[in-house]
């Protein structure tokens, strides 16, 4: 008898395990890298609950991620994830589009206004990237036509050109713009957003994604549409909750302070768009610069979800 009572103990304890195990998997918590700055706002409110599952890298090297597969989600821009997965260096598929540029044009000039770049000397940053690509076509397509295109490295570097020469025409971005303001109230500046909207009828291009890992996709879906719900609500966040953060986005060291923050965000077009309904507009943002998504528009297996 005691016997038996230990075959169904033993029984009993197996027949658990898969129940222990499927708790253990859900538990299991979500890893996410992201560049520092503007695309690294979209999920600040999620990344103040749970820091250590959130790693913020400098922007140049997030393509590095794709390689490494060590996270489960990584925030980094759309054309760069789409190259990489084309040419077979990435599984990770397109979850969501979450940022829509933060690019302006600037100047301390009296007046200034998009007229004045005609023939004027005009300092960009990010050559060879869609960012200056959409840039030059925007300008082009609403008939302005600088004399000359010289570049910098960053948006950093502009922003201090800006302030430095009271004549300068510069491409900035958010967070620098707000920041170089606070300095300056001189400055005046226009939006690429609105100028590319004008030029294709579209708010915003695709700037930053969401991405998720390949293996996981396949795996678990259920767990990858969960926290792909969660991450709506924390994009959200960027424009019904710009108190809460800015204030994530200071605890997490994304911004320098509350002034900057507050200014930045409703101006960074943090939207939270699913892969498939983004599609149209990947593929206009793309065919300004197909080389920067690898000679062609993205496949659809690159698309996470259903159609």
């Amino acid at each position: 008898m005691k016997n038996l009572f230990k075959i169904l103990a033993v029984l009993t304890l197996i027949a658990a395990l898969p129940f222990v195990c499927g708790a253990e998997t859900a538990q299991k918590p979500i890893t996410v890298v992201s560049p520092n700055g503007a695309p690294g706002l979209a999920l600040a409110t999620l990344a103040v609950e749970q820091p250590e599952n959130y790693t913020y890298v400098a922007a140049e090297t997030i393509s590095a991620e794709f390689a490494k597969a060590e996270t489960d989600f990584i925030i980094a821009p759309l054309n760069a994830g789409a190259k990489l997965f084309k040419a077979g260096k990435s599984t990770y598929k397109l979850a969501a589009v979450v940022t829509w540029g933060n690019l302006y044009f600037a100047s301390q000039k009296e007046n200034f206004s998009l007229a004045d770049m005609n023939g004027a000397a005009v300092t960009l940053f990010g050559e060879g990237t869609i960012n200056s690509s959409v840039a030059l076509y925007s300008l082009t397509e609403n008939g302005v036509t600088p004399g000359a295109v010289e570049y910098l490295a960053g948006a950093a570097n502009t922003q201090a050109l800006l302030l430095s020469d009271e004549n300068a025409i510069v491409l900035t971005a958010e967070p620098a713009l707000s920041a170089a303001r606070l300095k300056s109230e001189k400055i005046t500046a226009f939006s690429v957003n609105d100028l590319y909207k004008a030029a294709t009828g579209f708010d915003g291009y695709t700037q930053a994604a969401l991405f998720v890992k390949g293996e996981l996709a396949e795996n678990d879906p259920a767990l990858v549409d969960e926290f792909l719900a969660k991450a709506q609500e924390a994009v959200d966040k960027c424009q019904s909750d710009v108190d809460a953060v800015a204030e994530a986005a200071v605890k997490l060291e994304i911004l320098p302070n509350q002034k900057v923050a507050k200014s930045a965000i409703p101006n960074c077009a943090i939207r939270f768009l699913p892969a498939w309904d983004a599609k149209e507009q990947i593929e206009a943002t793309a065919k300004i610069d197909l080389s920067q998504f690898g000679g062609e528009v993205p496949a659809d297996d690159f698309y996470y979800g259903q159609k």
